[in-house]
């Protein structure tokens, strides 16, 4: 394997790859295909332990439960990360893990709930675990005046790669006949093209990270060849949660990080549940007509993809031209209005809309924070300590925002309540960047 310097670009490219090979997971599992099959198999109220739970409470609860584990596991495998300097192994592990349990998802069924449900958290455990190690890549291999952009450019083949393949699956879902796709026993053709679909999202997911996984550098980059026998023991396992009190005591000395991180917290408390639940939110909540259900879901997520790369790029580009701060206030401000406006819809057309204005919002929110982020960290080699606290802050706002809307869905009975509920998070993250570019200004005035 050739050790390429800072910048390259064939490095780069190898790096926002892997962009490519995993998002057809967030695209078909958590946001498009999973949740469409979900719907139609399951009942809205399943009987969990004698108590009757609403069906896309149950689901989100389960992410609720995985995020959580997250936060608890995230840092003791970055201890061991840094310390062992193996950061293409856990890459390795968790990419393996994901796209396995991805295949083995077409066996989910309404008799084996369980099981299908424990291999949607392993699943879920494997994609956020991977992102860990992949963004603390960033600041390592690119220079600052690099991370925006390519940032950016590893979200929009994310987008592009994944909708390519979805696309490849509303074929198969809307022409299974095409496909010699027939139906077996009583499960008609249209679902068993959605249980292939899963299978074809782990072989994508496994296939195309090998080029990402060639070029990025392993152990050798980060250590001395006196160190590169390190042994873990148990105080390693815990040395990720003491580089976690190290990294909190450096932000009380970095003000402008620890604001943006907390303003990060608490909008993603709302974009991340929104992201996850608005399949879902279509499936149950908007007016189809028996026909076009399945499709127009499908559609909807189509056009959120293709969006969200003009997002991503937009984002990248107004950065550069009124700052990293103003775009995400900006980002924020619109969120805000989504939320009210999701609030009213009842109507495909108008979920339509939305779908656009939602993947304009998500690809430039996502790809400008991860770079924000990376560009106020202070000049560090053991970058995946800070990108682990960054990510854990994501994790615990995952749980936050998923407990409270599977909380509010199964208590209303309807997820309009929970979706205005999180204006209030979009409006805090706002009001904070706000305070935090004020402040920014007054210093370099000064």
């Amino acid at each position: 394997m050739k050790i390429y310097k800072k910048g390259d670009k064939k490095l780069l490219n190898a790096w926002a790859f892997y962009d490519w090979a995993n998002s057809v997971y967030p695209l078909v599992i958590s946001t498009a295909i999973f949740p469409i099959f979900y719907g139609i198999i399951t009942d809205d109220y399943l009987l969990i332990a004698g108590y009757s739970i609403k069906s896309t409470a149950l689901v989100t609860y389960i992410s609720t439960i995985a995020f959580f584990l997250l936060v608890i596991i995230t840092p003791i495998l970055s201890g061991v990360a840094d310390y062992t300097g193996n950061k293409k192994f856990f890459m390795k592990l968790f990419c393996y893990t994901g796209s396995f349990s991805c295949i083995m998802l077409y066996n989910f069924d309404i008799e084996t709930l369980e099981t299908g449900l424990f291999f949607y958290f392993i699943a879920l455990i494997g994609f956020w675990c991977s992102l860990v190690f992949y963004n603390s890549y960033l600041p390592d291999i690119a220079k600052k005046n690099q991370q925006d952009y390519i940032s950016a450019k590893g979200y929009s083949m994310g987008y592009v790669g994944s909708v390519i393949l979805l696309f490849v699956i509303i074929l198969m879902v809307n022409f299974p006949e095409f496909f010699s796709i027939s139906a077996v026993s009583n499960i008609p053709a249209e679902i068993m093209a959605m249980k292939y679909s899963f299978v074809m999202v782990g072989i994508w997911w496994f296939l195309f990270s090998q080029y990402s996984f060639y070029h990025l550098p392993g152990k050798d980059y980060y250590l001395s060849k006196k160190d590169s026998n390190r042994k873990i023991s148990k105080n390693i396992i815990f040395n990720g949660f003491n580089e976690l009190v190290s990294v909190l005591i450096i932000l009380k000395k970095k003000p402008v990080l620890k604001t943006f991180l907390l303003s990060f917290f608490i909008y993603s408390i709302a974009l991340q549940t929104v992201i996850l639940v608005a399949t879902y939110f279509g499936e149950s909540e908007v007016n189809w007509s028996t026909e076009e259900k399945t499709s127009g879901l499908i559609i909807s997520i189509l056009i959120i993809q293709l969006i969200a790369v003009l997002g991503s790029v937009l984002a990248a580009f107004f950065s550069k031209r009124i700052g990293n701060l103003n775009t995400l206030i900006f980002f924020n401000i619109l969120w805000s209005g989504l939320c009210i406006y999701g609030y009213f819809v009842h109507e495909p057309i108008q979920f339509y809309i939305a779908a656009g204005f939602v993947g304009f919002a998500m690809g430039g929110i996502q790809s400008l924070s991860r770079s924000t982020f990376s560009k106020f960290l202070p000049k560090t080699r053991n970058t995946t300590s800070f990108f682990s606290f960054y990510d854990i802050a994501q994790k615990l706002s995952i749980v936050i925002g998923t407990f409270l809307f599977a909380t509010i869905d199964q208590i209303t009975g309807s997820m309009r309540s929970a979706i205005i509920f999180f204006l209030i998070f979009f409006v805090a993250g706002a009001i904070i960047l706000i305070r935090l570019n004020i402040k920014i200004n007054k210093n370099l005035m000064a």
